[in-house]
């Protein structure tokens, strides 16, 4: 089965407040096998709108990936980001290796 990934890009406005939100998704990623393999760091924008945090997060596959982001847990979390960050996100499907 192929693993299922988040894409988000973001513009925090309160990088104090959002450390709230960080804060209440953890639960909801580690109750879904989350894995970050990007979180910030140095980037190259080459096309398109350049946000300044990149995310790509890991799940064990699509389905987990969507029951994480639609749960409980992580709903609660993403009205704290919205008041905090701009983003954009996608949740993918990966290739089968």
């Amino acid at each position: 089965m192929p693993k299922g990934y988040w894409i988000a890009h973001v513009e925090v406005k309160n990088p104090e407040a959002y450390k709230d939100y960080v804060a209440a998704a953890k639960p909801a990623f580690e109750k879904y096998g989350a894995r970050f393999l990007a979180r910030g760091g140095a980037f190259e924008a080459t096309e398109g709108k350049r946000w300044a945090r990149n995310v790509v997060i890991e799940f064990p596959s699509l389905k987990a990936a969507q029951d994480c982001y639609h749960s409980p847990e992580y709903t609660a979390a993403r009205a704290i980001r919205r008041k905090f960050a701009d983003a954009e996100m996608v949740l993918v499907e990966g290739v089968f290796d």
